[in-house]
């Protein structure tokens, strides 16, 4: 299993939202690229990295940030947050992005994913699916939807999807545990026919533990590493025996 430590960056700074709540944000880092170097120095392969301003605005907002980590550290950055055209896609991955996320479009706009899996190839490419009560969200998390996590999942399997990160966003920001539950059921339905990434509310070892023991292919791990309730090189550790 991966471990997927994570920068938010609003304003140009490393943040973590509680719930998805942008009135909520508090910076947690000083310094992106110290960060992402500290994540590299702790043996993590991959980095998440969310332009919560290019998640609200619909279009990239914070790009030099995400290259300055791919250009000067070893780490493979997965990039979400704005990401609405093949353009977009396009400049992302030519800039050294290895992984893009898109969200609220696989949603709004199926056919893109679709032809984006089709021009990049799957795995290049992740769905992001963010859920409140089972149900997706969409734009940053400021619109919902009635469409279940499980249906949008298969549709974009469909599609030719590979990757998905599933975040409860009742979860998220909180320390509080993953959604077992919900993971559980999204592996089951997807099982052999996707990667699966749980998001949203891990605290301790435990929880990279029940994500491995689940079979999942990643765990993004975001405020338990500022708030040191998770140690990432005993995670990754973990995650590759």
């Amino acid at each position: 299993m991966l471990i997927f430590p994570a920068i938010d960056i609003k304003d140009g700074n490393c943040v973590r939202l509680f719930k998805g709540d942008f009135s909520t944000v508090e910076k947690v880092a000083s310094d992106y690229l110290e960060t992402a170097k500290s994540f590299e120095n702790a043996g993590a392969e991959w980095i998440h990295m969310v332009d919560l301003d290019g998640a609200k605005e619909g279009r990239p907002v914070n790009t030099r940030i995400y290259t300055d980590v791919a250009e000067k550290t070893s780490l493979k950055v997965e990039l979400g947050g704005g990401i609405r055209s093949l353009e977009t896609i396009s400049e992302y991955l030519d800039m050294g992005i290895s992984r893009v996320i898109l969200g609220s479009v696989a949603l709004k706009n199926p056919r893109l994913v679709r032809d984006a899996v089709e021009k990049f190839g799957s795995e290049k490419i992740v769905v992001g699916i963010d859920a409140m009560n089972g149900m997706v969200a969409t734009e940053g998390w400021l619109e919902s939807s009635d469409v279940n996590y499980i249906d949008l999942a298969n549709a974009m399997i469909d599609s030719g999807v590979k990757y998905f990160i599933f975040t409860d966003i009742s979860k998220d920001g909180t320390l509080s545990g993953v959604n077992r539950q919900q993971l559980q059921a999204l592996y089951d339905a997807t099982k052999g026919r996707a990667d699966i990434v749980a998001s949203g509310g891990v605290h301790t070892m435990e929880d990279i533990i029940a994500c491995k023991e689940m079979g999942l292919y990643g765990t993004i791990c975001g405020k338990s590493l500022y708030k040191g309730t998770l140690d990432l090189r005993e995670a990754v550790e973990y995650a590759q025996r």
